[in-house]
């Protein structure tokens, strides 16, 4: 995959995260955050249904919502210089989209929402990559 699809898919595993804080992930749920993942982030670079990739692998490997948050903060940090203010902006209303989905926020989801919200203020690419054609 290309840095590029690596945010994406990095975004995809915090909707994932936010899905599991508060135990099982219902049906209503993944559908909900697939439909907003796949809204905000559809890209004419590849082809696949990366949200519906990402819910069926941690489904199936029985990942929990911290391991999922870090393994997904470590891949946006790995490819931050890709990580253009429009691509971060993007990123943070797929998060605040989540966020209001099923209300009530569980304490758990708030808290995953706030941790990201506040390491991705410090995350900025480089213009030398993202400008890159």
């Amino acid at each position: 995959m290309t840095p590029i699809e690596n945010l994406h898919y990095a975004i995809g595993e915090l909707a994932y995260a936010v899905a599991k804080a508060d135990s099982k992930i219902q049906k209503e749920e993944k559908e909900k955050f697939q439909s907003i993942v796949a809204a905000e982030l559809r890209s004419k670079e590849y082809s696949f249904d990366i949200t519906d990739i990402i819910f069926q692998l941690m489904s199936r490997d029985g990942m929990d919502s911290e391991t999922t948050y870090n393994w997904a903060m470590k891949e946006i940090r790995t490819n931050s210089h890709y990580l253009s203010p429009q691509m971060k902006e993007t990123f943070i209303k797929v998060m605040e989209k989540i966020a209001k989905a099923f209300a009530p926020v569980a304490p758990k989801e708030q808290a995953i929402l706030d941790k990201f919200f506040k390491e991705i203020a410090g995350i900025n690419g480089d213009p030398v990559y993202y400008n890159q054609k």
